[in-house]
């Protein structure tokens, strides 16, 4: 038996194939193998960060629905690290105490906002949705890159080989199956080891994008929501009629100047 083709049959066909890949093809390799480890490792990072989104936000919007004062949980100190719906939460009610410390109104003995003031709390939940979607979607460009990019480095790194393989064989003027054969096995694993990178990346990232979407329009949905409680608790949601006929009413009972002949 011919020892070049015995040699694949007894040694990993992987290993035989990195030995005899060029110089380019190695190097090919390594930035495919660079590239991978930083794909895997967002993958590790962000399942983390998505399982822990996923059951905090559970429990926190199980709290959530059991108060009817949006402020409740924030006063009762109440925290769930990792949940991007209470970082919201969170947020917002900083900015509704905010006002309610420092721009209070009164409207039949009661502690509300103005309407400027509800529009504040109101952006800075848009704001903080924003941040927190940026937050969930932060290293999935890595992923991406991977999932374009590494089939292409390894396809540049098999032609480059089949390439020289071809050049080779042209210099010596012998063509064989026995003198192509490991040249076009050490250009061929590049292509490979791309692939190695891209599939799991391409399954990770469609199941990741899949459920930040799913999040960020949760948080959308939270967001509105807990800025219609806030409107209805702590707003001033007064008619221009009802606001005209108040401020009259507290004009009749401002004490009038005595009138001097």
């Amino acid at each position: 038996m011919d020892p070049l083709i015995s040699t694949p049959m007894l040694a990993n066909a992987l290993q035989f194939a990195f030995e005899k890949a060029t110089i380019e093809g190695k190097a090919t390799i390594g930035l495919l193998a660079i590239l991978s480890l930083f794909s895997w490792t967002v993958i590790i990072t962000k399942a983390r960060q998505l399982y822990r989104a996923t059951k905090a936000s559970k429990a926190f919007f199980a709290l959530y629905r059991q108060t009817r004062d949006p402020m409740e949980i924030f006063r009762k100190g109440s925290e769930y690290p990792g949940a991007p719906a209470y970082e919201v939460y969170d947020t917002g009610a900083e900015e509704l105490a905010y006002h309610l410390e420092h721009n209070p109104i009164s409207i039949k003995g009661k502690t509300r906002i103005s309407a400027a003031s509800f529009d504040s709390v109101r952006v800075v939940l848009e704001r903080a949705v924003s941040a927190q979607a940026l937050s969930l979607e932060k290293g999935m460009i890595v992923l991406s890159t991977a999932v374009s990019g590494g089939p292409f480095i390894g396809l540049l790194g098999t032609v480059w080989g089949v390439m020289e393989t071809f050049s080779g064989i042209a210099k010596v003027q012998a063509a064989s199956l026995t003198a192509m054969a490991p040249g076009v096995a050490g250009a061929l694993i590049a292509t490979v080891v791309g692939l190695f990178v891209a599939i799991p990346a391409m399954f990770a990232y469609n199941y990741m994008v899949t459920m930040v979407r799913a999040i960020t329009q949760e948080l959308d949905n939270f967001a509105a929501e807990y800025a219609t409680a806030v409107e209805h608790n702590y707003a001033d949601n007064r008619s221009v009629s009802e606001e005209i006929a108040d401020a009259l009413r507290k004009k009749s009972e401002e004490p009038s100047e005595p009138e001097f002949a």
